[in-house]
C-alpha cells in the first residue's frame, strides 16, 4: 500500500483512508457484519487510516471500529489509526442542534471517544464544524492540552476557511484539514489548499465520489431512504441529478478508454492533486472498497488529465454540496 503524510506534523498513512460514517448513518441501513468484514479487508489490504465521528449514528459509528479493532489480528490493530470528528449536537430524535467547541465540552467528547474506541488515545482530533459562539483558537488549545496528556497525537481542522486555519495554526501545529474535495467540489483550490500547502497541513479529502453520485452506480431512477441525505441534497434532485449524471457519463467513456470503473478514476483524479491528499473512500461493502482500492494502480497522464477536465470542467456540477441550511454552518463557505 502507497503511504503519504498527514502534513508535515502528521503521521504517515495510507494512500487512501476508510470514512465509516456510512456504515452508521445517513445514507440508508447497512449490515453490521458486513460493515465490520469491509473494516478488516481494509486493514488486511494495507489501509490504516480510519474516520469517524462521535455523532454518526450517536456513538454507533465508534463502537463499530471498535468492536472491529477488537476483533482484528493484532498486527492490523496496532496499524490502525483513527481520525475523529467531534462537536455535533443531536437530540433524540436524530435532530441536529449546532456545534460545541468549548475546551471543557472537547475534553468530555474526547473521554467518550476514547471509551468507544477502545483505545487509550485518538491519532488525529477535530472539530467537525466551526462553533462560531467559540474562538477556534480555545477548541484548539483543548486539543493540544489533551495532545500534551497523551490522550491525542495530532491536532485537525474540519470544513473551515484560509483565515480560520491561519488562526488555529498560530496556537498548535496542525497536522490535517479534513474537506469535501472531488471532481465536482473543487472550491479548496482557489485559497484553502494553497494556504495548508504553504503552512504544511495535509488534506483529507471526504465526498471524492460526491456521495456516490460521481462511482458510475447512481442512476437517475434509485429510490433513496427518508433517512438517507441525498434525498435532501440539492446535486441529486431533479434536472440537478440528470445533468449530473450526463457529466458521468462523460467521465466514463475516458474510464472505459482506459479500462477501469469511473469510481476508480475518479478516485485517481483525486490522487493526482498532490502527495499532500488522502483521498477518503466511503465503502460500505467489500466489493466497493476493493474498487475504491483498484485506484491506487490507475496511472493518469497528462492526456488523461486533460480529457478528464474537458468532460468535467471545474464547476460544472449543478446544485451545492449541501443545502442553504447546512451550508451556512460552513465556515470553509464563507
Amino acid at each position: 500500500m502507497q503511504t503519504r503524510s498527514l502534513g508535515s506534523t502528521g503521521p504517515q498513512v495510507s494512500a487512501l483512508g476508510l470514512g465509516a460514517m456510512g456504515m452508521s448513518a445517513l445514507y440508508g441501513e447497512a449490515d453490521r457484519g458486513e460493515s465490520i468484514a469491509t473494516i478488516h479487508a481494509a486493514l488486511e489490504a494495507g489501509v490504516t487510516l480510519l474516520d469517524t465521528g462521535d455523532f454518526y449514528g450517536m456513538g454507533h459509528n465508534e463502537l463499530l471500529i471498535g468492536e472491529a479493532l477488537r476483533t482484528a489480528p493484532a498486527a492490523r490493530r496496532e496499524q490502525a489509526l483513527t481520525s475523529v470528528k467531534f462537536g455535533a449536537l443531536r437530540d433524540p430524535d436524530g435532530g441536529w442542534s449546532g456545534y460545541d467547541g468549548r475546551p471543557a465540552a472537547v475534553k468530555n467528547f474526547a473521554a467518550y471517544s476514547l471509551q468507544r474506541l477502545g483505545v487509550d488515545h485518538i491519532d488525529v482530533y477535530r472539530i467537525a464544524r466551526l462553533d462560531p459562539d467559540v474562538p477556534i483558537e480555545d477548541t484548539v488549545g483543548a486539543i493540544a492540552e489533551l495532545v500534551e496528556k497523551g490522550y491525542v497525537r495530532h491536532v485537525g481542522l474540519s470544513e473551515v476557511g484560509a483565515g480560520t486555519i491561519r488562526r488555529a495554526a498560530a496556537v498548535a501545529p496542525i497536522a490535517d484539514l479534513q474537506i469535501e474535495y472531488s471532481l465536482i467540489s473543487r472550491g479548496i483550490e482557489d485559497e484553502i489548499l494553497p494556504t495548508t500547502r504553504e503552512l504544511g497541513i495535509g488534506i483529507t479529502a471526504y465526498g471524492v465520489l460526491s456521495r456516490g453520485l460521481i462511482s458510475g452506480h447512481f442512476t437517475q431512477d434509485r429510490q433513496l431512504a427518508a433517512n438517507d441525505f441525498r434525498a435532501m441534497s440539492p446535486r441529486f434532485q431533479g434536472e440537478n441529478l440528470r445533468h449530473n449524471l450526463d457529466l458521468v457519463e462523460a467521465l466514463r467513456k475516458i474510464a472505459e478508454q482506459k479500462g477501469v470503473s469511473v469510481a476508480q478514476i475518479a478516485i485517481a483524479w483525486v490522487l493526482s492533486r498532490g502527495e499532500d491528499i488522502v483521498p477518503l473512500v466511503g465503502a460500505r461493502r467489500r466489493d466497493r472498497l476493493a474498487e475504491a482500492l483498484g485506484a491506487l494502480d490507475v496511472t493518469l497522464d497528462a492526456a488523461d488529465l486533460a480529457a478528464i477536465e474537458n468532460a468535467v470542467p471545474a464547476d460544472a456540477a449543478a446544485g451545492g454540496r449541501y443545502h442553504e441550511a447546512q451550508l451556512a454552518h460552513l465556515d470553509s463557505e464563507r
